[in-house]
């Protein structure tokens, strides 16, 4: 099965969420390519001869494109059939965008993914199907803290909480975050914005902390919750996409709200539980290894084709 991953790429590569599930579709055996969309009105229009092109000549089972306006770059290139995945800023828009994904959803896409119940109680479709972002539990592993923290260079003998986002994303709501390091006042904690990373430093990141937060506006499946999980960090968290279903129970693992107190205060007692979590297995439960979703993923492709 070969199939064409269509998303937008900044610096000429895909986004670590795309290339992460196009890799679990690799070890799959399925022949995954990627065709990549300079973001920018220009960028999306330019793109549709030369997607209509690089379709109708590389002999594709189907298309797979990830955010709405690649599925409407999709469409007008004539990918056909098409698989999009809505990611979450894509849904959490509201009046005539919305609309729009809705009419493209009924008319025009082969199938629809989201990745959240929220999301798809938003589309308000009911064939829209729920597939959450996997983890590659492989690389996403339990490492000792001290192998971490060498590999990193972190060499204070403090307690770190890492904030792991794009700099200069609103909706990542980073003051908030701040603010409840302050009220934590606190000089034996140091707090670390991580950004601008490569993807496959991350798990010595969050391996090295104590806490991972995460103080989001909005997010459609956590992919930064399910990693720390894996690497069985603490996490404290806002109640935001899928987060609250991936955590449930996790002794270390908190859902607070969007005041500072209340966020210092479940930092604290995640400082107080001093211990790492069993998040691993809740991933393994949850069957969110990014193998079983890639098989979820296959079972989707092969429903479109019909086989």
């Amino acid at each position: 099965m070969k199939v064409l991953f269509i998303s937008s790429g900044r610096v000429g590569r895909p986004g670590d969420v795309v290339k992460n599930q196009g890799d679990s579709l690799i070890k799959a055996g399925v022949d995954i390519e990627y065709f990549l969309i300079k973001p920018g009105f220009w960028g999306y229009l330019n793109a549709i001869r030369k997607l209509r092109n690089t379709f109708k000549n590389g002999q594709y089972n189907l298309a797979h494109a990830h955010y709405s306006l690649c599925g409407f770059v999709a469409v007008l290139a004539g990918c056909k059939p098409l698989v999009v995945s809505l990611m979450g800023s894509d849904v959490y828009i509201s009046g005539l965008f919305r609309a729009l994904t809705r009419l493209f959803i009924k008319y025009k896409w082969t199938e629809t993914i989201v990745k959240t119940g929220k999301m798809k109680e938003l589309i308000g479709i009911n064939r829209v199907q729920v597939i959450p972002n996997g983890v590659d539990i492989e690389r996403f592993r339990p490492i000792p803290k001290e192998i971490a923290r060498q590999y990193i260079g972190y060499k204070e003998n403090k307690k770190l909480i890492v904030f792991i986002a794009v700099k200069n994303r609103e909706e990542k709501n980073l003051n908030l975050a701040m603010d409840a390091i302050r009220h934590l006042d606190d000089n034996t904690i140091d707090f670390k914005h991580i950004h601008d990373v490569p993807n496959r430093e991350i798990p010595y990141y969050l391996n090295a902390a104590d806490v991972l937060l995460l103080t989001s506006r909005r997010e459609g499946s956590v992919n930064v919750i399910k990693e720390a999980m894996a690497c069985n960090c603490p996490v404290v968290s806002t109640d935001v996409g899928d987060v609250s279903w991936v955590l449930g129970d996790t002794e270390g693992c908190y859902i607070t709200s969007f005041e500072p107190e209340d966020i210092a205060d479940k930092i604290k007692a995640v400082l107080d539980f001093g211990k790492r979590t069993n998040g691993k297995d809740r991933i393994f439960n949850l069957g969110l290894a990014s193998e079983n979703i890639a098989n979820r993923l296959i079972r989707v492709y092969k429903k479109v084709l019909k086989e």
